[in-house]
């Protein structure tokens, strides 16, 4: 009789057991079917930026694959802080899962990191680098996505050097054995603009090639302010103008454009400058594989919204922000950054 009483006694322990372990799974899988899409906020300075645009489309196109998991809005300030202020303040109060952050005023990343912080939401900086780091470091579930501009300058150094090296009479128009440039700025004061034109420069130099300035303008990114002031600076250079380093594919492809018009760099290897750029769009490698424009540091920015997205996921989740992406926190520990891919083509090949 004890016996039975036992064997019912433990029948009856491993019944609730199951139970239990059942129920758990049924509510955790029922959990997981009915979590609410993750929001993510998109605050960018100018989605009108060729590069943006090409991110942008990236971030919806995970959005398609995803429906159920994640909800994308996008907000442009259009180069206007207050507005930028004013959508993110906004948002936060309404409600977001994650903060996107392309900072109008590089300047200003203590006040935002402040702020956001204040919310306990997880923000990823991306496109362009603070100017201070330390700040992110403040707080945990902040970080820097984005790319390497120092070697984005390096890559745009190595693909002048090695076209002096191997065209030098193609290049060096007027035979005095230094290359004379023209410098297209994105910005003042952005870390960015500052490590891809020192580094491009540095790296030629290294190279054991004389260099000098001929001009350097600050442009704000833009086609056709590269377009009219290459227009002008070519009236006045002609073609003492043996290199045109651009510090983004967008001002690179106003300087082909303002070249076209005076009929160098359209297929007529005797009227070549060589300009190279950064991101390597879609319109920039058409001018490249038409010899047309040098090369690029090509950046793929479907991989950049993979990476992004990805890492935003574990900040909301607490996770190893490196968890399922290929690369590392760099020194800073607050900074994840993706390399550059040069990109060339047959500019100088006869």
């Amino acid at each position: 009789m004890k016996t039975l009483k036992k064997i019912l006694a433990m029948t009856t322990i491993i019944i609730m057991c199951s139970i239990i372990i059942l129920v758990n799974n049924f509510n955790n899988v029922f959990a997981t079917d009915t979590r609410s899409p993750v929001r993510i906020g998109v605050f960018s300075k100018d989605l009108n930026d060729d590069y943006l645009i090409l991110l942008r489309k990236s971030f919806e196109e995970i959005q398609k694959r995803n429906p159920e998991k994640v909800i994308f809005t996008f907000y442009d300030a259009k180069f206007n802080q207050e507005t930028q202020n004013l959508n993110l303040e906004n948002t936060l109060k309404e409600g977001i899962d994650l903060v996107l952050l392309d900072m109008v005023d590089v300047n200003q990343v203590d006040e935002f990191v402040n702020k956001i912080a204040k919310y306990d939401i997880p923000v990823i900086f991306f496109n362009r680098e603070p100017l201070n780091l330390d700040a992110l470091k403040t707080y945990k579930k902040a970080l820097y996505v984005g790319t390497d501009s120092k070697q984005a300058g390096i890559l745009q150094g190595k693909m002048i050097a090695d076209a002096w090296k191997n065209y030098k009479k193609s290049m060096d128009k007027n035979n005095d054995d230094i290359l004379q440039y023209v410098m297209l700025v994105g910005e003042r004061f952005n870390k960015t603009s500052t490590d891809r034109s020192t580094f491009s420069i540095s790296t030629i130099q290294e190279s054991g090639i004389k260099t000098q300035e001929l001009a350097s303008k600050i442009l704000n990114w833009s086609t056709e302010n590269a377009k009219d002031t290459v227009g002008a600076l070519f009236l006045k250079y002609g073609n003492n103008i043996e290199a045109i380093i651009s510090n983004d594919d967008s001002m690179a492809i106003g300087a082909v454009q303002a070249l076209q018009q005076y009929g160098y760099n359209s297929g007529d290897k005797a009227k070549v400058i060589a300009v190279v750029g950064v991101d390597g769009v879609p319109k920039a490698q058409d001018l490249i594989s038409k010899g047309f424009m040098l090369g690029t540091a090509f950046q793929d920015p479907a991989n950049m919204a993979d990476t992004i997205y990805t890492v935003g996921l574990n900040l909301i989740d607490g996770k190893n922000p490196t968890e399922g992406i290929p690369y590392k926190l760099d020194d800073t520990g607050v900074a994840i950054k993706i390399p550059f891919k040069e990109l060339t083509g047959p500019m100088f090949k006869q």
